[in-house]
């Protein structure tokens, strides 16, 4: 159990510096929204999902699953940037660009405690779960980060069509992946794991 909330709270802290990136890049793109919703902070308390912060990661944490979970959208209004599709795709990318930094910064701290130890332990675990969150925002699948890249390429209506059919896209895509052997979630901790390798 000790260690089930450990991996919460390392789990909740990681997706807070996700969520408040998005804001402060909006709010540094033209876009003050989150900022006015109280959403550019790192206060964990700000970026709560009751289901996608606790109950999702706990019941994955109890059967031994990887644990996965969300937070609070950020809410972004891409009217209020100077350039909407390439300021919006910057805003969406800074989440996975600040989970890649808080990784290295931990990776740095690492290396001055000993590799037999509990802290260290926890900071790799750290590692892990801001590397692995990173990679799978990236993917290009709404409603996850990677996906605003469409709006550089497609008409504005085109994505968002994309946009609204998303979710459905990514739970198919996650059906398909535990039907196939994980194929997915195996294919994001093999180069989660190569990437841990090399910072930590």
């Amino acid at each position: 159990m000790a260690t089930i909330v450990i991996q919460i709270v390392i789990f909740f802290i990681c997706l807070s510096v996700h969520e408040a990136a998005h804001a402060w890049s909006a709010y540094r793109l033209g876009d003050p929204t989150a900022k006015v919703e109280g959403r550019m902070t790192l206060n964990p308390l700000a970026h709560i999902d009751p289901y996608g912060t606790f109950i999702v990661p706990i019941v994955l944490a109890l059967i031994g699953a990887p644990v996965f979970g969300w937070a609070k959208p950020v809410s972004i209004n891409p009217r209020n940037f100077a350039h909407p599709a390439r300021d919006s795709f910057i805003s969406a990318l800074s989440g996975p660009a600040a989970n890649i930094v808080f990784a290295v910064v931990i990776s740095l701290v690492m290396r001055l405690i000993s590799k037999n130890s509990l802290p260290y332990d926890i900071l790799y675990f750290f590692v892990q779960v801001n590397i692995t969150l990173a990679i799978f925002n990236l993917l290009p699948i709404p409603p996850l980060d990677g996906s605003k890249v469409w709006y550089l390429f497609l008409s504005e209506e085109s994505a968002l069509t994309l946009e609204r059919f998303g979710p459905v896209i990514l739970i198919a895509v996650l059906l398909f992946s535990s039907t196939a052997n994980n194929v997915l979630l195996r294919f994001i901790g093999t180069i989660s794991q190569f990437v841990v390798g090399i910072i930590s």
